[in-house]
């Protein structure tokens, strides 16, 4: 998959404007995958943007307060509208401006769509209160949800002509989907108690004494609570770990966006390691200028270049 792409010609009127409207989307709802995008050309952070609030319309459909029904309706519905993007049949001045983004993205780039609907089996798991036993059960899950996110990524960023193991380019951008999605699933885990769901393993759960849920700020006696916390954020390094075997694969602005991406959350992950019950007391989260500071960091390829020179070690 190689990063060159054949000159375009600029974006209808139309087109831009339905580009515009997913790139203000992304804004205003993307708090931590804004502030990689921003670091690509305009043609990769419109068609990146496209992406986003596509799937963002299947995440909210999957998060809303219909009745579980009208979700799986409203779900199979934004799938018949991925066969039309995906069949070209959605013309430029067409009503959803974040179809007509998306095909011309997809003109553009050779992005593999067969990924959102993976994301949309993944949100109708959601939708059907599903649970997992193993982290092999909950891995199914998070390839829908965010691996394939990465698959869908690489076909916009590319790799460079002549990379070493460019073929694995996708598994790697699967894995480090893997791991932002577990960096999810330990931040939100009140959040998403409240909502019904648990993500956790079973297995896992009932390792370390966690089986009765995370419904309030404090886990029961004899719970340890810390050590589930600290198990699965082993679990979450080992996946970045592999997972960043990509960034050297990537010209320097995608590379950059990816490790600002990924910079944030690994840096959640930090946070809570330190205090694992500060998710149970609400959200945690960076500040605006430890974001910046993680994509600054990515622009200038310190990431990029260390995993590049642990590569070649490994080689050696």
């Amino acid at each position: 998959m190689s990063a060159t792409v054949e000159a375009q010609p600029q974006p209808s009127a139309p087109v831009q404007a339905a580009y515009s409207y997913c790139e203000a989307v992304t804004g205003q709802q993307a708090r931590n995958f804004a502030y990689g995008i921003r670091l690509l050309p305009t043609e990769k952070r419109q068609a990146m943007s496209a992406l986003y609030a596509f799937s963002r319309r299947v995440d909210d459909i999957g998060d809303g307060t219909l009745a579980p029904e009208a979700k799986r309706e409203r779900l199979e519905a934004t799938r018949v509208l991925l066969d039309r993007v995906r069949a070209g049949e959605v013309d430029e001045d067409d009503t959803d401006p974040v179809a007509v983004a998306l095909v011309d993205s997809a003109r553009r780039f050779p992005i593999p769509l067969g990924g959102l609907d993976e994301l949309i089996d993944g949100v109708l798991m959601d939708v059907r209160g599903a649970t997992y036993e193993t982290w092999d059960d909950l891995k199914v899950y998070c390839r829908c949800v965010a691996g394939a996110i990465g698959r869908i990524s690489l076909g916009v960023f590319g790799t460079q002509p002549g990379a070493a193991g460019a073929d694995r380019a996708p598994e790697y951008a699967d894995t480090l989907g893997l791991a932002l999605q577990l960096t999810n699933i330990l931040r939100d885990v009140r959040e998403d108690a409240g909502n019904g769901r648990t993500y956790l393993p079973s297995d896992d759960l009932a390792k370390f004494g966690c089986g009765d849920g995370f419904g309030s700020d404090t886990m029961p006696e004899g719970s340890d609570f810390a050590g589930l916390v600290h198990f699965e954020v082993r679990r979450a390094r080992a996946l970045f770990a592999e997972g960043y075997r990509l960034l050297p694969m990537l010209d320097r602005r995608s590379g950059a966006c990816v490790a600002a991406m990924a910079g944030i959350y690994r840096r959640l992950l930090d946070r809570i390691e330190r205090d694992p019950e500060a998710v149970l007391r609400g959200r945690v989260s960076l500040p605006g200028r430890e974001k910046a500071y993680v994509a600054v960091r990515g622009l200038s390829g310190l990431d990029t270049r260390h995993i590049a020179r642990r590569t070649v070690r490994r080689r050696a």
